[in-house]
């Protein structure tokens, strides 16, 4: 495999370098930065590279307006910070889905993530863990009322965190004292016929954890490591299983696994760079439609994190995730064929 990028290839236009025509596969579109294009020029991004999936993280109007009458599927998000309102009341989730969902009927949702990465073993979210699965079940019910339950399925996006087992990935299983959280979840989704979201990020298991995990390991260009007996070939497929196997030991044995953020970082930490950001996300998407070991031959409904780089986000290394740089150009082609 080619490992250098020539400089020439940066300034290339962003239209026609990605083929992201396979239905499994969307980008997620976060917005922390001031120097970001417009919602109407991203969706047009979108299309020109036949992006037909989107997430983003809050029901920002001018991106939902941008959306209508295209066929590009969403995961809306509510954020965080609603959670307690909407806990509290169902008529704050009515008005939510009325607002946000009701409001845009030409707008194709797929999904709404109720919280991102809410966990209780992180300081910067423990507070929302009481309010999680309430506000899920009350949009549940506002989603419902709509008339849009059989089309819309509501969900939440977990980290891998919570994971306390994870070698080998069939043996996966959740951490003890994150099992009062994590189960009542699962057995929601499970009543409710919705996927789990789950953000996958093998570099942050390969920056942390060097003495275990080698670099073409994390970016799909080795040979892979035999676990429990089973060849995994690359990193992402054995965190993905580990979750899969969690999920199972929980009673979701039927639920599907959504990785709703995967990616790497071009710029700004360590082993970030462009040609590694490439090489993740161009295997990435050649892989996704074989399945893993636990799930053969299944697809996995997939989300590049994300778009566009986003100047305002910290540390250094959270800035530089996007695919394309702000003005539009694509960091790196991806080949196909």
């Amino acid at each position: 495999m080619e490992t250098k990028l020539h400089i020439f290839l940066f300034v290339l236009t962003a239209s026609a370098l990605f083929d992201f025509s396979d239905a499994q596969i969307g980008a997620a579109y976060g917005r922390n930065a001031n120097n970001l294009p417009s919602p109407s020029d991203i969706v047009r991004l979108y299309n020109n590279n036949n992006i037909r999936r989107m997430r983003i993280y809050n029901p920002d109007q001018e991106t939902l307006q941008a959306l209508r009458g295209t066929n590009i599927e969403l995961i809306i998000g509510v954020p965080n910070s609603d959670l307690q309102s909407i806990a509290n009341s169902q008529d704050a989730a009515n008005t939510w889905v009325r607002n946000n969902i009701q409001n845009y009927g030409n707008v194709q949702f797929r999904y709404i993530a109720v919280g991102n990465e809410v966990s209780p073993i992180r300081s910067e979210t423990s507070h929302y863990v009481q309010f999680l699965l309430p506000a899920m079940q009350n949009i549940q019910n506002a989603v419902n009322g709509a008339g849009l339950g059989g089309r819309i399925r509501v969900t939440t996006a977990i980290e891998t965190g919570l994971i306390g087992n994870s070698y080998p990935p069939q043996d996966g299983a959740f951490r003890n004292d994150v099992l009062y959280f994590i189960t009542p979840i699962v057995q929601f989704l499970s009543r409710n016929s919705s996927p789990l979201l789950t953000n996958v990020h093998p570099y942050f298991s390969y920056i942390y954890n060097k003495a275990q995990i080698s670099l073409p390991y994390a970016l799909f260009t080795g040979d892979g490591v035999v676990a429990g007996g089973v060849r995994y070939q690359n990193l992402f497929y054995a965190i993905y299983d580990s979750v899969v196997a969690a999920v199972q030991r929980v009673g979701g044995g039927g639920i599907n696994i959504v990785v709703s953020e995967t990616g790497w970082p071009s710029d700004g930490g360590d082993t970030t760079s462009v040609d590694n950001a490439r090489t993740y996300v161009t295997n990435l998407l050649r892989r996704v439609n074989d399945g893993t070991p636990l799930r053969p031959g299944r697809p996995i409904e997939t989300y590049v994190f994300t778009i566009v780089d986003e100047n305002l986000k910290n540390p250094e290394y959270e800035k530089y995730w996007g695919v394309f740089y702000s003005n539009l150009q694509a960091k790196f082609p991806i080949n196909f064929n």
